[in-house]
């Protein structure tokens, strides 16, 4: 997996807004950078990669990042 470019720090927040922040931030960065979605709402973990089906990014994998679930997202186009 390539190094994420940055972090997006979603802890505390609940679904949808992990995928909202996601939406929103992915456009702005270059096609091939990967983000990493840290998210600790147990919705993430099925949100973040059906979002990526949806809308044709590649979901890299989930991981863990000081303890919390972080999930990685490569923009696609």
């Amino acid at each position: 997996m390539s190094e994420p470019l940055e972090d997006l720090d979603c802890r505390g927040q609940r679904c949808p807004l992990p995928v909202i922040a996601l939406a929103r931030r992915l456009p702005e960065l270059p096609v091939g950078t990967v983000v990493r979605v840290l998210a600790d709402d147990p919705a993430a973990a099925v949100d973040i990669p059906a979002w990526c089906r949806m809308r044709g990014q590649e979901f890299i994998g989930a991981t863990s990042v000081a303890g919390s679930p972080a999930y990685a997202v490569r923009r696609s186009h």
